[in-house]
């Protein structure tokens, strides 16, 4: 049975961004670095509570008037380092605020210019100061100008920039910043914003066998610099950052509930697009027969036959709509009943065109089954070698290079021919989203393999930089999620093809003559060696390239150096 998720109407499900900052104090403990962590109370309206976090809040008038008592940076200079207008130096001191009120940590200097040491300050100024930050006290100015504090800017570092993910009923624009715990200070949690606190190595404070209870950024801040093993190297590297990029997560749902996905993961910007105002319609994973709605144009299941070949699955799209609802389903998968099942289940209406980008066996064995349920004609292309081949494949239609299928008055898909993955591979491109449907021409997440004698590295490469040429906003790949910023995907493949060049020649240099095994050893020295005998296909199509280049030669199946 299939399953639907439909894209979301942008509606704004969030309310206005607060402003934030957040303080990381490091010290040097008996095992390394530490960081002080706060564990916040028990509130229904809090999403992090109980959770372990770093001294922080929403900023306060009272920050910005600190301002004339700040020492080391004034509002121009911060507001430049954080990318914003003016008033960046709010941000900073309601770092050192916070830490001040939950954790009785001062970053100021006294009138000697020396950090202050609140251990060695007698009860009543330390009482002053406490009343001072008090929900109807006067404010850390006020006491800064009565005990002649200067507050200490300068020692603290930024070091992140985080965006609470849309849809969230509370959202934060939270800036993070570094400092080193103060000497003649013992951290003290406040009991009301926080009911304990504790200093923790970043790596314990990780181990889930610790059991420690954390929020998403907070993990990931701790991730960021667990690799450190002293507080000043931390500081130091913070220090030296030359820019600051924002990070947004966007919150998806799937097999384990809702979770935020990070920039960096595959699925982000499919769910940036799909679900830009966090309604919760987008997915993390590619789920077997689940169809998942890409825009009012295109639907997408994913087949059952994930492996170490196919990622997640072959992707079956279709392409269509308005205005009478008709479709085309591009490359239809493996024959297996149950994703033929979900795919015809899915279908948003009739089918009126099956397309296949080429005929390996994770793409088109279906075409003949959907051919007969649905009475569509089938378009590829057929090849000469059978060897992984779907021999089965029978096109009613053979589509030549800029061929245009009209699937109605705003939907147009254009083929482009791309061999070098196979010599019959078509990529499709939906002129009106720019958005190019590529088999496995590019993939997500990976190379492809490129097997002799169907497969060609040098037409492959030709292929991709052609696509160069091309109007794109994005891919829609066999095997894995919507890819944004598609050239540079394209690029990228392009580089890496060009980098294994690069090493089969050294490795020619260094070893011919040699069979391929010896070649192969030091060309692929970062694969693991389970995945050499696939590799060894692609490692044949470069130095059939070379070989066509005149830079290598075989003889009785040893290379060398032409």
């Amino acid at each position: 049975m299939s399953q639907t998720t439909a894209a979301a109407v942008p509606t704004d499900r969030s309310k206005a961004l607060r402003k934030a900052a957040s303080l990381l104090v490091l010290r040097d403990g008996p095992q390394g670095m530490e960081v002080l962590m706060m564990r916040r109370p028990q509130r229904d309206d809090d999403r992090s509570a109980g959770a372990f976090v770093f001294p922080g809040g929403t900023l306060d008038p009272q920050d910005a008037a600190l301002h004339p008592h700040c020492a080391g940076l004034d509002d121009a200079a911060a507001s430049a380092r954080l990318n914003v207008d003016a008033n960046g130096l709010d941000y900073y001191l309601c770092a050192v605020r916070e830490a001040f009120e939950e954790a009785s940590l001062l970053f100021a200097y006294d009138a000697r210019g020396e950090v202050i040491a609140l251990d060695q300050l007698d009860a009543d100024t330390r009482a002053q100061l406490r009343e001072a930050v008090a929900r109807d006290g006067k404010g850390l100015a006020h006491a800064c100008e009565g005990l002649g504090l200067r507050i200490a800017v300068d020692k603290l570092a930024y070091c992140s920039h985080w965006l609470t993910p849309p849809g969230l009923p509370k959202r934060f624009d939270t800036r993070f910043f570094l400092a080193l715990a103060p000497a003649g200070q013992t951290a003290q949690h406040d009991g009301v914003e926080a009911e304990e606190h504790r200093w923790m190595r970043p790596a314990d404070a990780l181990d889930p066998a610790n059991n420690i209870s954390l929020v998403n950024v907070t993990r990931k801040m701790l991730q960021s610099i667990v690799h450190f093993d002293r507080a000043q190297a931390c500081f130091d590297h913070a220090r030296q950052l030359r820019s600051v990029s924002l990070i947004m997560p966007r919150l998806a749902n799937g097999p384990k509930g809702v979770r935020p996905v990070m920039p960096e993961e595959s699925p982000y910007a499919e769910i940036a697009r799909i679900d830009p105002d966090g309604a919760g319609h987008g997915r993390y994973a590619l789920e077997p027969g689940v169809a998942v709605k890409l825009s009012d144009r295109v639907w997408r299941v994913t087949a059952n036959n994930g492996n170490v070949m196919t990622g997640p699955g072959t992707n079956t799209y279709f392409v269509g709509g308005a205005p009478d609802n008709t479709w085309a389903m591009i490359d239809p998968g493996p024959d297996d009943p149950a994703h033929i099942d979900a795919v015809l289940a899915a279908a948003p209406g009739p089918v009126k065109w099956i397309l296949v980008t080429h005929t390996h066996l994770d793409h088109s064995p279906a075409s003949n089954r959907m051919r007969e349920a649905t009475g569509a004609p089938v378009w590829g292309r057929v090849t000469a070698v059978q060897d992984r081949q779907d021999q089965t494949f029978a096109p009613d239609h053979m589509p030549a290079h800029g061929d245009r299928i009209v699937l109605g008055p705003q939907t147009t898909l254009r083929v482009i021919h791309t061999p070098g993955h196979a010599s019959n591979h078509l990529c499709y491109l939906l002129e009106e989203e720019k958005t190019l449907f590529t088999g496995d021409h590019v993939m997500q997440g990976s190379t492809v393999v490129i097997n002799p004698p169907d497969g060609d590295m040098q037409a492959y490469l030709a292929s991709l930089q052609a696509l160069l040429d091309e109007d794109l906003e994005w891919i829609a790949p066999g095997h894995g999620f919507l890819m944004s910023r598609p050239h540079d995907a394209i690029r990228l493949l392009i580089r890496h093809r060009r980098q294994r060049e690069a090493k089969v020649v050294n490795a020619l240099r260094a070893l011919a003559p040699a069979d391929l095994a010896t070649v192969l050893a030091s060309v692929y020295d970062d694969v693991p060696p389970r995945m050499h005998p696939v590799a060894q296909r692609s490692l044949l199509a470069h130095l059939r390239k070379l070989e066509a280049d005149g830079v290598a030669r075989e003889i009785d199946g040893i290379w060398h150096l032409a």
